[in-house]
């Protein structure tokens, strides 16, 4: 999906004007040593790099569905992909979160399950100040989603949430954006520009996956889950980035207002 593999774009946009043809080592070797960190950092630390993905995966799916609503919105919509598949699959959820980690789990753990039951009474405040206040029409989708967790596997939900909404959603704000990747002014120029930065991704994936363990399938999700948590901290970075800068940027261009004359 043309999701992360844009990123390229925002760094040329960034870069190409003031370095020329450097801007790619420039902006490619930062972005590959913090992929190149996470992907050691499982297999030091996993259930905490596991516990730090799914805190992060949160975050950014939250601010990108809440699209700057309130805080409350951030939290539900975000957690709802994590928390939900914990609550109603919790022993195909246990298996997936082992494939990722390595860890034996049997069920969710302590840390996720606790957190998990916390976002019911959330959602449910949430869900109620949305038909208080409105728009009524936001609660559709996460609707839909709640059906889809519930009924398929974890696997299946995640894979459809992320490329139905979540990269659509992401491609969609980048489209329309002014400034941060002017050559991506449509879906079909979001495609063809994702081209080579996916397929650099599945050589990647390719070459990690002898380094895997277990069976075949579950190698293949625990790569697989790894390297999309080893490009999501780079990605968020990025994306806190370039807000911070945008915003400071927006303040600095405001214009001053004019005092007025003395009387």
């Amino acid at each position: 999906m043309p999701h992360g593999a844009l990123d390229v774009e925002i760094g040329r946009t960034l870069l190409r004007h003031r370095v020329g043809w450097a801007w790619f080592p420039l902006f490619a070797a930062p972005y590959l040593m913090l992929v190149a960190a996470v992907l050691g950092a499982w297999r030091l630390a996993p259930e905490l790099i596991l516990a730090a993905f799914l805190a992060v995966s949160i975050w950014h799916f939250g601010t990108e569905e809440a699209e700057g609503g309130h805080e409350l919105s951030v939290l539900v919509l975000g957690s709802l992909p994590v928390a939900l598949p914990v609550l109603v699959q919790p022993v195909a959820t246990a298996r997936v979160l082992s494939a990722i980690s390595g860890v034996p789990l049997a069920e969710a753990p302590v840390w996720l399950l606790w957190p998990s039951l916390a976002w019911v009474p959330l959602a449910v405040l949430w869900a109620c100040r949305t038909l208080m206040w409105g728009p009524r029409r936001a609660l559709l989708l996460p609707l839909l989603q709640c059906v889809g967790f519930a009924a398929l596997p974890p696997l299946t939900a995640f894979a459809l949430y992320f490329v139905s909404v979540h990269a659509p959603s992401h491609t969609s704000a980048l489209i329309r954006h002014p400034t941060r990747a002017p050559r991506v002014h449509n879906t079909v120029s979001a495609w063809r520009l994702s081209i080579p930065t996916t397929i650099l991704t599945v050589l990647i994936g390719a070459a990690l996956l002898p380094f895997g363990t277990g069976e075949p399938a579950v190698r293949l999700v625990g790569v697989t889950l790894q390297l999309l948590a080893a490009l999501t901290l780079p990605h968020v970075l990025l994306e806190a980035w370039l807000t911070v800068h945008e915003r400071a940027q927006a303040l600095t261009t405001q214009p001053r207002p004019v005092p007025c004359a003395a009387q």
